[in-house]
C-alpha cells in the first residue's frame, strides 16, 4: 500500500534562491527532521540515511527530473518505494517583495506497524509542514542560499507506482 503525504508553504525568498538552496541536498539534515545524512553522488544520483519511528534505513534516490526554479522529482532506486515532486511557484509577499510559494508531495511504501500508522492518522504530512517551516526559516534568515545546481533532468523513469513521476 503507497501512502501519500502533501505540505506547502510561503517562503519570503525568491524563487531562484529557493529553488537553489533546494538543490543542496547535503544540507537536507539541517532542516529535514528524519534526514540523518545525504550523500551527492552525482548530478542525479544520492545517498540518504533517514530514521523513522526510531529504525534507521539507507536508500539511493536518482533526479528523475528537474527544471530550475519550477519542479525536482525524485524516485529510490533501491530497497523500499519511495518518489516525491517538489514545486516552486513564484508570488508576492505581504510586503511586495519576491516570494516563493512550495508545494511538496512524496509517496511511499510504509514499513511496519509505526509507518503504516504515521500515514493512516497524517502524522507524516504534519512531519513535512514542520520540515517546510525550518527550511523557510532557514532560508529567510540567511537570505541567500547555500550553493546552487542549474542543471536540466528529463525522462530518467517514466512513472512510479501512482504515476507520480
Amino acid at each position: 500500500m503507497i501512502t501519500t503525504l502533501t505540505a506547502e508553504i510561503d517562503v519570503d525568498a525568491p524563487i531562484d534562491t529557493v529553488y537553489n538552496q533546494w538543490t543542496q541536498f547535503e544540507s537536507f539534515p539541517e532542516y529535514l527532521g528524519a534526514v540523518k545524512s545525504v550523500k551527492q553522488i552525482d548530478d542525479v544520483r544520492t545517498h540518504w540515511t533517514v530514521s523513522i519511528g526510531g529504525r534507521e534505513e539507507e536508500f539511493f534516490a536518482d533526479i528523475v527530473d528537474q527544471v530550475p526554479d519550477d519542479h525536482i522529482s525524485w524516485q529510490s532506486t533501491d530497497g523500499t518505494f519511495h518518489a516525491g515532486r517538489v514545486d516552486f511557484v513564484p508570488h508576492t509577499t505581504d510586503d511586495g517583495h519576491p516570494g516563493t510559494h512550495i508545494k511538496l508531495l512524496m509517496e511511499w511504501e510504509p514499513q511496519g506497524f509505526l509507518e503504516t500508522i504515521g500515514g493512516a492518522l497524517n502524522i507524516d504530512s504534519a512531519q513535512a509542514r514542520m520540515d517546510l517551516e525550518r527550511f523557510k526559516r532557514f532560508i529567510e534568515k540567511r537570505g541567500t542560499e547555500t550553493g546552487a545546481w542549474r542543471g536540466e533532468v528529463h525522462g530518467r523513469q517514466e512513472t512510479g507506482p501512482e504515476g507520480l513521476v
